[in-house]
């Protein structure tokens, strides 16, 4: 399949498309790729959907270099892919484009039809001296950031999964890459709680309940789903940070339920 994209101030987004139907726009976390989405994207084509996945500036095959990496400006990249393909769209953000596609949602109401958010962090962690000089040498390490990313499957991983994490450590020895990774969790204003509260479409919560990124991930999800008016919470059995990758029968099983109402399908 052919890579797409579409030109932003700083840089060029890329993205890939598969299937027919209403649009549903995948956005990656910290570090990864689109490649993230390989497991789920052919499930929810199989539902009926046009998926888009897209590296996230700096990652993959976008362009590097960017001015910023804050959440809001990776928001308004999700919303030039839209415009590119035609919308409006179903975004889906996991770990840090979660904030993104709350950015791209308050927006751009009339461009997005709801949004999906998978491992957001509602209050940033408070690390001690030592998790903060360990966080430091991870962002910055391609080779460490992949040992990182490997603990975030703590029940199971996918079948591909370590061919996936050399790949992905290879990309983050590009020039610009490991900037990037720092960038796209930089801690900016406004939050994207703040923004939450101006979303009026439907929103899906997605978490993990073996999340090690949060001491109690259930508690998470409900914190995030009382910042907006309107919201679903559901929780994704036996699995990490990246549910749509450990689980993604189970993922496409509540993302599909979602997208029936929100896309029109």
């Amino acid at each position: 399949m052919s890579v797409s994209s579409v030109e932003r101030p700083g840089g060029r987004i890329a993205y890939e498309v598969l299937g027919a139907g209403p649009l549903v726009v995948l956005s990656h976390g910290m570090g990864e790729n689109r490649a993230s989405w390989r497991h789920l994207a052919p499930l929810l084509v199989a539902a009926g959907y046009r998926v888009a996945a897209v590296d996230v500036r700096g990652h993959g095959e976008s362009t590097v270099g960017w001015p910023t990496y804050a959440p809001a400006e990776v928001g308004g990249d999700l919303l030039a892919v839209v415009d590119d393909l035609g919308g409006p769209a179903v975004l889906v953000g996991s770990s840090s484009s979660a904030a993104a596609v709350v950015f791209a949602a308050a927006d751009g109401p009339e461009r997005v039809a709801g949004i999906v958010v998978i491992g957001a962090l509602v209050e940033p962690s408070k690390a001690n001296p030592a998790m903060r000089l360990a966080q430091a040498l991870v962002l910055r390490s391609p080779r460490l950031f992949g040992m990182f990313h490997r603990t975030l499957f703590p029940v199971t991983r996918p079948a591909d999964d370590a061919a996936y994490r050399r790949a992905m450590v290879a990309n983050l020895r590009e020039p610009g890459r490991m900037v990037a990774v720092r960038g796209v969790i930089a801690q900016v204003e406004p939050h994207w709680t703040i923004r939450a509260r101006e979303v009026r479409q439907p929103v899906l919560i997605l978490m993990g309940t073996r999340d090690p990124d949060f001491a109690d991930p259930g508690a998470e999800a409900r914190a995030a789903r009382r910042l907006f008016g309107t919201a679903e919470a559901r929780m994704i059995d036996d699995s990490g940070h990246y549910p749509h990758a450990d689980q993604p029968e189970r993922t496409a099983e509540q993302l599909t339920a979602f997208l029936e109402v929100s896309a029109g399908a």
